[in-house]
């Protein structure tokens, strides 16, 4: 399971373990990164220096003290990737992340793992990311995050300010009632089944984006697709190529509804998929194999 690391611990980190791999997560979008931050900074909290006689440090806040480590570690996990970003083939997606039922029901949890809005956070500068992530989502006082960052009081509500807005900018609109959702997808996929264009472009919002990452291992679009049409024919173009050694799970992605694509037992493609309004507005298909990496459903934590 993503966050449970090879190592086990009755005491106090055990209890935090959940909500370092969610904030490790929603900074990095990363699960392996993740997965890294939690063990490193298990290792830094067991090896912390301590008093003459040998014995660990006293923690009084252990939350924030291992939030502040866990922090700093994802944000060096995200200034790496972004170096190596830049010789990304196509766009950049999350990894895809197997979420457990609870999720979804915490509207909050739900909308700050979705693909869109980790999409959205991308788009601010790492320091952005780790102060709204650990504002907005977990509530931490600005004090705490500025310990986590290495900046001032001030600086950290500046930061914080100026996050909120670029994210109230571009925040993504979905539906959050699962009946609803559940009565879309329906649709959606007895149109894919017929292979109706028509019926299938009915399901789709106007402005309905598909976007693909196959990071140059798998082939996908080199650049979202746009529109009914164009959609349309791109989802059915890829339900044709199907083929009898194809199986398809239902489960729910990063707190969304998603499907998981096996080619001869094999995880081929993981896509999430947001509706809004009763219509399918975002896809999104991982297809990169070192993506695709998350294998049980996790039960992320605040």
């Amino acid at each position: 399971m993503p966050g449970a690391g090879p190592v086990t611990d009755p005491g106090p980190f055990s209890a935090h373990r959940g909500l370092l791999f969610t904030v490790a997560y929603e900074i990095t979008g990363s699960v392996v990164d993740a997965e890294d931050v939690v063990q490193e900074t298990w290792l830094r909290w067991s090896s912390r220096p301590g008093g003459d006689d040998g014995s660990p440090e006293e923690v009084h806040d252990v939350r924030a003290y291992l939030v502040r480590i866990a922090t700093r570690l994802a944000l060096n996990a995200v200034r790496s990737r972004t170096r190596r970003q830049e010789d990304y083939v196509g766009p950049w997606l999350p990894e895809p992340l197997l979420t457990t039922p609870d999720v979804a029901d915490d509207v909050v949890m739900s909308e700050s793992v979705s693909m869109a809005m980790l999409l959205v956070l991308e788009s601010l500068s790492p320091q952005e990311r780790a102060v709204f992530v650990l504002r907005e989502v977990f509530g931490f006082a600005h004090g705490e995050i500025g310990e986590a960052v290495g900046r001032s009081d001030a600086a950290v509500r500046q930061i914080a300010h100026r996050a909120r807005e670029a994210v109230q900018a571009r925040r993504p609109r979905f539906e959050t009632d699962p009946a609803q959702v559940q009565s879309v997808l329906e649709r959606f996929w007895a149109a894919v089944t017929t292979g109706e264009l028509e019926q299938l472009m009915d399901v789709l919002a106007p402005d309905v984006v598909v976007h693909s990452d196959g990071g140059g291992i798998r082939s996908a679009a080199r650049r979202p697709v746009s529109g009914r049409d164009n959609a349309g024919r791109l989802i059915l173009g890829l339900a044709g190529k199907a083929t009898a050694a194809a199986s398809f799970e239902t489960v729910l992605v990063n707190g969304m509804p998603g499907v998981v694509l096996r080619l001869n037992g094999e995880v081929d493609t993981v896509a999430v998929f947001e509706t809004y309004q009763g219509l399918v507005s975002r896809i999104y298909m991982v297809r990169n194999p070192d993506k695709l990496t998350s294998r049980d459903p996790v039960r992320l934590s605040r």
